[in-house]
């Protein structure tokens, strides 16, 4: 890649900047959708073999990554697995503009321990890019600009020393009509605020549909812990779709399905997503949520989030540890 397309995406990343603030992080919410019918699926697979048949085919896309080991035998036999949830900045997977993949969460699934987690990575960690490095360090969530699902899941094996199996790709698009698939969320505010017209207060349980779930996660200024706040409020949405997605009525929703296959691209085959279903669905009743945190620091004229050592360290222990993994060390930088 030219330098003068790498300064081209810088730009257009620019551009839109005020307009993914706005929707970053409410990916997460239609990302752990997937997650959840691939996880607890299997309650009603049999029921929903024809409409997971219908719409797996369309997703299927391999991320030609550098993986660490075979994750088939992995799910074959029924060992903890890692899947990479990813959300990008367009309004359409087809787009020639691929954008930067604003949400990154590893998550992994232990069906001994009955225990999933899934850890936040910062959009903007610095990060050197193991097959960019020409265009190194640059922020983590344009791995996916430069060299697609590939580059991305190489950078976070590298980075976080662990393995990504699997990966799910999901772009805006059709999110807020998702959300009211389901029946909307309900969701307890940790914090009083008004967000484009919706109103939310502190210790009150809300019913959100998908305008008001978005507006619940997309407030940052506000937040007195900025960005890490909003990462809060929206794990609390992801918690509340674990629980309501637990249900015939999701899993037969061919409505529901299909917006969700037309914006999304995995790697994992309709096989394998049985597999899970069937094998780890246990492993969707203990959800643990945490995050990398860094420090905000510009430096060449960018705003970085810098993930020290240390919390990388701590991080790769709690992924490797729900894996059922020798913890490694990462070196200091």
């Amino acid at each position: 890649m030219s330098a003068d397309k790498g300064n081209e995406l810088n730009q257009q990343h620019k551009h839109h900047r005020h307009h993914h603030h706005r929707h970053h992080r409410i990916r997460n919410t239609i990302l752990v959708i997937v997650g959840l019918l691939v996880i607890a699926g299997g309650v009603f697979a049999a029921i929903a073999w024809k409409n997971l048949s219908e719409t797996t085919s369309d997703m299927y896309q391999s991320s030609g990554s550098d993986k660490q080991r075979s994750a088939n035998k992995v799910l074959s036999n029924k060992k903890p697995v890692s899947i990479l949830l990813l959300g990008t900045d367009t309004g359409d997977l087809g787009r020639d503009d691929k954008g930067r993949t604003d949400t990154i969460i590893v998550m992994t699934i232990n069906p001994k321990t009955k225990k999933t987690t899934m850890t936040s990575l910062p959009r903007d960690m610095r990060v050197d890019l193991p097959d960019y490095p020409q265009y190194s360090p640059a922020k983590i969530n344009a791995a996916y600009a430069f060299g697609g699902v590939k580059e991305t899941i190489n950078t976070v094996q590298d980075y976080v020393k662990v393995p990504i199996d699997y990966y799910v790709l999901v772009n805006m698009g059709g999110l807020k009509k998702a959300i009211d698939q389901v029946g909307g969320v309900t969701v307890t505010s940790p914090l009083t605020f008004t967000y484009n017209g919706s109103s939310f207060t502190e210790g009150e349980a809300e019913h959100m549909n998908g305008e008001t779930a978005l507006n619940f996660s997309r407030m940052r200024h506000e937040d007195p812990q900025g960005d890490y706040g909003r990462q809060t409020r929206q794990r609390l949405v992801i918690t509340a779709l674990l629980r309501k997605s637990i249900s015939y009525k999701t899993v037969l929703n061919t409505k529901f399905l299909k917006s969700i296959s037309t914006q999304s691209k995995t790697d994992l085959t309709r096989s394998q997503m049985t597999k899970l279903a069937l094998n780890y669905r246990d492993a969707g009743k203990a959800v643990k949520s945490d995050h990398a945190q860094g420090t905000s620091k510009s430096i060449g004229g960018q705003s970085f989030e810098v993930v020290s050592s240390t919390e990388r360290q701590r991080v790769s222990n709690v992924i490797r540890d729900n894996l059922g993994l020798k913890r490694v060390r990462i070196a200091n930088q």
